[in-house]
């Protein structure tokens, strides 16, 4: 499965880099295939997995701030692989 997400403290001002980090070290360490964009990180593999990484990143900035709004979106296909690069490729293939 495929999860793009973001956690967002309420309250904390307008950087929202020192959480984006934190949030970033958690998933390298979870060994999923990762894309890092500037407005979310989409994370693949199994399910379980994908949701422990998501609730570790979302107990990490709960722990930094006393209001946390995390925003996750699943794409579940069964099997599929490498879905993060091959749907960006499909696509690719498609333009002239």
């Amino acid at each position: 499965m495929i999860a793009e997400f973001s956690v967002v403290p309420i309250g904390k001002g307008e950087s929202l880099s020192p959480y984006v980090a934190e949030c970033l070290r958690i998933v390298k360490s979870s060994g999923l295939v990762h894309q890092f964009t500037p407005m979310g990180t989409i994370v693949e593999g199994d399910f379980d997995v994908v949701m422990k990484t998501i609730v570790e990143c979302h107990e990490k900035v709960k722990g930094m701030s006393n209001r946390v709004l995390t925003n996750i979106k699943i794409d579940d296909r069964s099997g599929g692989k490498d879905e993060i690069h091959r749907k960006v490729a499909s696509v690719e293939k498609k333009l002239p």
